[in-house]
């Protein structure tokens, strides 16, 4: 009888197929570079008590809160961990990782800006961090020695943002700095 009923039923034509594609959980993450005029590069130390990457050089980085878009995130983000505003020059590239083991409750993806310090003002760390300093990409190769993978693309970073700055105009910051990024 209970095969008669269950022949009787009709199938939803989706239970017939295979299983959906899951959907994509994850993270949204910003993260800006600051550079200064003399080409010098920000790179802060992150706390050792700090959950992840202790003791690892970074730029800022941080997540985008629900209901935020990217630019107010980086802006918040540099005003949290430094204390200061930045202009958004120049939208560096994308990134896909995951903070920790491949879970879903860890993956991230997000946008990295190259920014630079909207006037004169002093960095004052948050307790993300130990320690910051100013450097040429050169001299950040001895900050940046380590083989984890945090620190590989902390590198990937900053080699891309000195092959871009040359190719930044004037007229390219100042159309960036009135128009933004997002496109609404």
């Amino acid at each position: 009888m209970n095969e008669e009923r269950a022949a009787d039923t009709p199938q939803s034509p989706i239970s017939s197929l295979q299983s959906p594609p899951a959907i994509g959980h994850f993270l949204g993450g910003v993260g800006a570079l600051l550079c200064d005029e003399a080409g010098r590069y920000l790179l802060l130390r992150r706390a050792a008590s700090k959950d992840f990457a202790a003791g690892v050089w970074e730029c800022v980085t941080g997540r985008v809160d629900q209901g935020e878009g990217l630019e107010e995130a980086v802006r918040r983000e540099v005003r949290e961990e430094l204390g200061v505003d930045v202009s958004l020059d120049y939208l560096l590239g994308t990134t896909h990782f995951y903070r920790g083991t491949a879970v879903p409750e860890n993956e991230l993806i997000g946008v990295v800006y190259l920014c630079s310090l909207a006037g004169e003002q002093a960095i004052r760390l948050s307790a993300e961090h130990d320690e910051c300093r100013w450097v040429t990409a050169v001299e950040t190769a001895d900050l940046l020695s380590a083989d984890d993978a945090s620190t590989a693309w902390t590198r990937r970073l900053l080699a891309r943002a000195e092959e871009i700055r040359p190719l930044l105009s004037a007229d390219l910051r100042r159309f960036n700095g009135r128009e933004g990024f997002e496109l609404g």
